[in-house]
């Protein structure tokens, strides 16, 4: 939006924020371009949102911050329907690190449900899981021993946490873990808005021989208030194609084994 009359730096600010609203990431020179205004101003605009807290830089752009006022839904049935193409794409992939035998953690969310379809081939499988819809969608797979960490339920995701459902994961010996997350960053690793969320994830964590994350690329480059790991606390990270260059690069140079899924 170019106009006769140059904004002032407030003016661009909400016009960056407005613009963001509607796309959900733009790139510097696209931004350049709709505000005719040099490539510095906006660089200098988005720090000055960044230090709010509205916006985080992403490679070559920028997106809205988790804080913002437009993060995603944390209701169970407002994710279900979102990015499902990737979602399916990273469970598939995911699923190759099961084997016959083993004993696996399913975290709560729609990408670690998304994995339970690709596990009708294996063999002598227990599956544990704090998420009930995961449960569900386990009754189609009889084969298939389930073991739910019960807990303090939280209604709007369909799952449970706490120290009931850490206790749990005590009891158990987990040979593969797989975490989801809405929020992931270098800087701050795994982050979760719910300090209960972060109890149960670090005990699986410690249950577990592996622990794989499974967060797609549009969750990157934001975080919470609570922090649950460093990625480097991770054996691998299962993501998308679309997770950009550098960032991948710096998840292999940790020693994280990446899997990148085509979208």
């Amino acid at each position: 939006m170019s106009s006769s009359s140059p904004l002032i730096p407030e003016q661009r600010h909400q016009e960056i924020l407005r613009l963001l609203r509607s796309a959900g990431v733009l790139s510097i020179r696209h931004i350049v371009e709709l505000l005719g205004v040099s490539h510095m101003t906006v660089r200098r605009d988005i720090a000055a949102l960044e230090e709010g807290g509205q916006v985080v830089s992403v490679q070559g752009g920028v997106r809205l911050s988790e804080r913002s006022g437009s993060e995603p839904p944390r209701e169970r049935a407002s994710r279900a329907g979102l990015e499902l193409p990737r979602k399916r794409a990273i469970a598939e992939l995911a699923a190759d690190l099961v084997e016959d035998d083993m004993v696996l953690f399913l975290d709560a969310g729609t990408t670690c449900e998304a994995v339970v379809p690709f596990l009708a081939d294996r063999r002598n499988l227990t599956v544990v899981t704090n998420d009930f819809l995961v449960v569900t969608t386990l009754l189609d797979h009889p084969g298939i021993e389930t073991i739910h960490t019960g807990g303090v339920v939280d209604v709007s995701s369909g799952s449970s946490s706490g120290a009931l459902a850490a206790a749990t994961l005590g009891a158990v010996n987990l040979d593969v873990v797989f975490l989801s997350t809405g929020t992931w960053d270098l800087a701050h690793g795994v982050t979760t808005p719910v300090s209960d969320k972060v109890v149960l994830k670090q005990a699986a964590m410690a249950a577990g021989s592996s622990c794989v994350l499974l967060a797609d690329s549009t969750k990157f480059g934001t975080f919470e208030r609570f922090n649950v790991t460093p990625l480097d606390g991770l054996d691998a990270v299962v993501s998308d194609t679309d997770l950009p260059e550098d960032v991948a690069e710096s998840l292999t140079d940790i020693g994280l084994d990446l899997r990148l899924a085509a979208v």
